[in-house]
């Protein structure tokens, strides 16, 4: 049986963006079914747009990197947004890393993070962490 994992916007987009750990995210997610936080589409559109705005990225490569990304299967399960700000006020996190939080939680699935800020939160909520070296 495949197994499920959680994908926040930071492995997406290293994947997308061809960063250096994109080997071993491709590795640590085969044969997996993704699931990510109902909010992934607008939070890589964001990241994208911010990457562009910063000169970072070409009108190609966000173009290119939006193409790869509607390509990616990913379930976006609905979640409870009250749990997931009550994690954020709690950790003092914003509501985007809490929502994945939270999706990893209800989902009782492991999370994947180049996030450090995200992967100490999960940890404190004893959260499943897949380690990948970034």
């Amino acid at each position: 049986m495949t197994s499920g994992l959680v994908i926040d916007t930071s492995a997406v987009l290293a994947v997308l963006l061809d960063e250096p750990a994109r080997p071993l995210l491709i590795t640590a997610t085969e044969g997996c079914l993704l699931v990510g936080a109902p909010s992934l589409p607008s939070e890589v559109g964001n990241a994208l747009i911010a990457g562009f705005r910063r000169k970072r990225l070409s009108v190609e490569m966000v173009l290119g990197a939006w193409a790869g990304y509607q390509k990616v299967r990913v379930r976006l399960p609905e979640i409870d947004v009250r749990k997931a700000l009550e994690i954020a006020v709690e950790l003092g996190l914003y509501a985007y890393d809490a929502y994945v939080l939270e999706t990893a939680r209800a989902e009782r699935l492991p999370l994947l993070t180049l996030d450090g800020g995200v992967a100490r939160a999960a940890d404190r909520l004893g959260l499943k962490l897949v380690e990948v070296e970034n």
